[in-house]
């Protein structure tokens, strides 16, 4: 009789004591009881930290929580990185990465004290956005096609916020896809590769659109060409590097919300299906277009095969750029 018992007493608490049963759901119902951190790797101004802000706002407001937003910049953004992948898997420390540092850095820093794909589960993709090709209004070549024309007999320089960013190695992608070689001068960060370029240092940065959109406004810079196969709907009159004739030439980065591994699939899902609520606000929207970012919503499965996509281009392109940090 008490072996009975015993056993319905057993069997009537089992289900609670797997992960995803009853208890795990029970948490992401409760999500988020407490605020919320999205740790942003790079410094603010940047198309992360503006982005993730937009976001952190809609979300505290949906949650009735407080979503903060820190940046934790350094080391092309592994500093941010390892700091979220070290931190509780229980939803309540995110990372905003992008296609620039999550897919890059594993194949440009030999000693990453953790694994891009091991250490960090996709929550949620944010927006996709191209990067722009960016002169000095008075530079000599107005499109993409004379940049190339002239880069055979001369030497431009391009400036990027260093050895393998995103800003080298679309240098390096267009100087294959050219033909030319341009000499690539490295900074401590986009800013002062941009200082340089307003400056008349250098010759050309490509760098993200929501970072320089107020400069191409005013004037102050002249966007020569934008990274991705079709135009930006939000500057539709910035025509793209493939119009010059380099028809296979498309890069438009992506962003997006990571968690640190094991975080409970349930609360990845309510974090994924409440961040498309938000990406659907048409405020959002619109403030996300004024940044020249496009919405971009994906399940957590999708986002995680686009990352393992990116990582394997990215690579491509690092081995063939040679860059490589200790």
């Amino acid at each position: 009789m008490r072996l009975g018992i015993l056993k319905k007493v057993v069997f009537s608490v089992l289900p609670f004591l797997f992960i995803g049963g009853p208890i795990s759901e029970l948490r992401a119902d409760e999500f988020p009881s407490k605020p919320v951190k999205i740790l942003v790797p790079q410094t603010p101004g940047g198309a992360s930290d503006a982005l993730a802000r937009i976001v952190a706002q809609k979300l505290g407001e949906k949650w009735q929580q407080s979503v903060v937003v820190e940046n934790r910049p350094g080391a092309g953004g592994n500093v941010g990185m390892e700091f979220v992948a070290l931190a509780p898997a229980d939803g309540y420390t995110l990372l905003m990465s992008y296609a620039g540092s999550h897919a890059i850095n594993g194949a440009l820093y030999k000693n990453l004290p953790f694994n891009v794909e091991r250490d960090f589960t996709p929550v949620a993709t944010l927006a996709v956005l191209p990067f722009v090709l960016t002169s000095k209004p008075n530079a000599p070549f107005k499109s993409a096609k004379e940049l190339a024309e002239m880069g055979k007999t001369k030497i431009f320089t391009f400036g990027s916020a260093g050895n393998g960013s995103v800003n080298h190695l679309l240098g390096v992608m267009f100087n294959t896809t050219a033909g030319i070689k341009m000499e690539h001068i490295p900074y401590k960060g986009a800013a002062p590769a941009m200082q340089d370029l307003m400056g008349g240092q250098i010759d050309i940065v490509f760098t993200s659109l929501p970072s320089v959109a107020g400069s191409i406004k005013s004037g102050t810079l002249q966007a020569v060409a934008v990274t991705s196969g079709v135009r930006s709907k939000n500057f539709p009159t910035i025509p793209t590097i493939a119009e010059s004739g380099f028809k296979d030439f498309d890069v438009t980065p992506w962003f997006g919300l990571f968690a640190p591994a094991k975080t409970p699939p349930n609360i990845i899902r309510k974090i994924n299906q409440d961040v498309a609520e938000v990406l659907r606000n048409p405020e959002v929207i619109e403030k996300f277009n004024s940044q020249g970012a496009d919405p971009f919503i994906t399940q957590p499965n999708e986002f995680a095969l686009i990352v393992k996509k990116d990582i394997q281009k990215w690579g491509e392109v690092v081995r063939t750029s040679k860059a490589q940090i200790d």
